[in-house]
């Protein structure tokens, strides 16, 4: 595009125009739109898809993967809502959950915010808080397994101090069974949430605690009225990736540790998710059990977004 202009010679000069601002705008919207469709094609086949597929499996009968299939609408929800080994797993989760989550987000706050005041050795501690997350999963359970079992660590160690009518067979009691997990799900999480705080605190204006210690806060007091208020929205993603770490993520150590005994007393919804489609070979049944996570999944997620949005 040119536009002609008079000189003051009474002679015109063609002079290169702008693109109109309407070009300019849809320009770079339809060339963003073109990038986003891969990543819009992979979620919709690889996130969307699997979900609708939880929810057309859990009205079939399906006993298993080259077995035939059919229809059983809400069969399979009476048959989940009537097992005791369901109410069991529910139960389990909804204790490992209250026990796990809070103990985490607070102890993992207390020592990111110790981190983040640089005490001596800071550095090295960062690094010693990421060791849990750099071992695989079942090095962990061997961990577990060789301080818990009958002759070991955990055991020995109480003999050694003259309390040898405490010990237990940690992992194959029905009182103990669930809350050694819980204690595995803390270690292994309490050092990595910690880093993550540790960093976010350390984006907070030093100013803000000099002026509270001033006003004679202590640190207690800093750290839970000043400090937490500002990074509370960060509180709560945190929260959410460990809720759903420990909702969905427990059925490897129930795998490794328990196998959900004795009995049903360690059984978790993710693991009975696990048992009836690979064990049971039940797909309809644990795919209904899937979708119960699913809803419980979503349900935590939006009470924990309330509970820690900002109030300004």
């Amino acid at each position: 595009m040119t536009t002609l202009t008079p000189s003051p010679g009474d002679t015109t000069v063609r002079r290169p125009g702008s693109p109109s601002a309407a070009a300019v705008r849809r320009s770079p919207r339809q060339g963003g739109t073109v990038l986003a469709v891969p990543a819009l094609i992979w979620y919709l086949v690889f996130m969307v898809g699997p979900l609708i597929a939880i929810f057309v499996v859990a009205v079939l009968h399906w006993p298993g993967m080259l077995q035939p299939v059919s229809f059983a609408g809400l069969g399979n929800v009476r048959t989940v809502m009537g097992d005791p080994v369901f109410r069991d797993a529910v139960r389990n989760t909804a204790v490992q959950l209250a026990v796990a989550l809070p103990v985490m987000i607070v102890c993992a706050y207390m020592l990111g915010y110790y981190v983040a005041q640089k005490p001596p050795g800071h550095r090295v501690i960062r690094y010693l808080l990421f060791i849990p997350g750099l071992i695989s999963t079942p090095a962990k359970a061997m961990v577990f397994y060789a301080a818990l079992s009958p002759d070991g660590l955990a055991n020995g160690a109480l003999e050694s101090v003259g309390l040898g009518s405490l010990t237990d067979a940690w992992l194959a009691s029905p009182s103990t069974a669930l809350a050694c997990l819980i204690a595995l799900d803390v270690w292994a999480g309490i050092g990595f949430t910690a880093v993550l705080f540790a960093a976010r605190l350390g984006s907070v204006p030093d100013e803000l605690g000099e002026a509270a210690q001033l006003d004679g806060a202590g640190h207690w007091r800093t750290m839970w009225l000043v400090h937490f208020p500002v990074i509370r929205d960060y509180v709560g993603v945190v929260t959410m990736l460990q809720f759903l770490w420990t909702l969905f993520g427990s059925a490897q150590h129930v795998l490794l540790l328990t196998q959900g005994g004795p009995g049903s007393s360690s059984t978790t919804l993710s693991f009975l998710v696990y048992q009836k489609a690979f064990i049971a070979a039940d797909l309809g049944y644990s795919q209904t059990v899937g979708v119960v996570l699913f809803l419980a999944g979503l349900v935590g997620l939006l009470v924990i977004r309330r509970a820690f949005r900002q109030n300004y």
